[in-house]
């Protein structure tokens, strides 16, 4: 098991493969097996990190809240720790929120960026994610949660019961987060592909916002999936992954902003 103390915190993660580095942040309540259906992939390409965020995983929690602002923090502290600059960050669900603010306050840390299944602001949920957000603040974790607290239990250092402590932090910071306009994605400086699936937890709608405002962005929607579009359809996903993360991107050969750009 291999760990490194940053930022104050103690942070497992794992690696695999060798090459340029990638950085893959799992999603919330979480463990770093639920990105097995792509890492391995990813690791015959790339040396692929996958760390555990604060109180997730085999990372023990620490005082205070859970928000999307001290995981990107802690993320930053990581990657510093480790000496790693210009990674492929990728991140799924509320590590795509993390990754979005450490590639704001740290372009230098990014070289690509990829989002899965995250919304830049809490208004790109559907209504019906709103509505289950509302619905698990301040209550204990439902049924529906079991398996992630099974998964909890089975590798924290704070025992399976703390489970609870973290589902209420995390549901804290759902209530209010994300924050991010589209004025702050306009500054994210690097190629950013955002991926999701047509039934998931944001809006198509938003992630076309999203991508309209990014100065370098990419869009895709996978068809027949839900939030676990990375389980669901992992060929797919890992595809489209590896299309993006290559140093040399197919020409567009009939860009219409690029036509514009020719005639004016």
């Amino acid at each position: 098991m291999t760990y490194i103390d940053a930022g104050g915190l103690h942070t497992y993660y794992e690696v695999r493969g060798e090459g340029e580095p990638v950085v893959f942040l799992h999603g919330g309540l979480c463990t770093v097996e639920t990105l097995l259906p792509v890492t391995p992939t990813l690791a015959e390409h790339y040396q692929v990190y996958t760390p555990e965020r604060r109180g997730h995983g085999r990372t023990p929690d620490v005082d205070g809240p859970i928000t999307y602002g001290n995981m990107a923090a802690d993320t930053i502290a990581l990657l510093d720790a480790l000496g790693l600059r210009s990674v492929r960050l990728l991140g799924l669900s509320d590590g795509g929120n993390v990754a979005m603010l450490v590639a704001l306050a740290r372009p230098d840390l990014v070289g690509k960026l990829v989002v899965i299944g995250a919304a830049a602001h809490r208004d790109g949920y559907t209504t019906e994610q709103i509505e289950l957000f509302e619905a698990w603040r301040g209550r204990p974790s439902p049924a529906i949660m079991a398996g992630f607290k099974q998964m909890y239990g089975a590798v924290s250092p704070d025992g399976q019961e703390h489970f609870e402590v973290v589902f209420a932090k995390l549901g804290e910071t759902w209530a209010s987060e994300p924050d991010l306009g589209l004025a702050d994605l306009a500054r994210i400086t690097a190629p950013t592909l955002i991926v999701l699936g047509d039934d998931d937890v944001l809006t198509i709608e938003h992630a076309a916002a999203m991508v309209r405002a990014l100065p370098d962005g990419q869009l895709a929607v996978v068809p027949g999936t839900s939030h676990a579009v990375m389980m669901e359809k992992p060929d797919v996903v890992n595809r489209l992954l590896l299309d993006f993360l290559v140093t040399e991107q197919v020409p567009r050969m009939m860009s219409l902003r690029d036509l514009l750009v020719q005639v004016s």
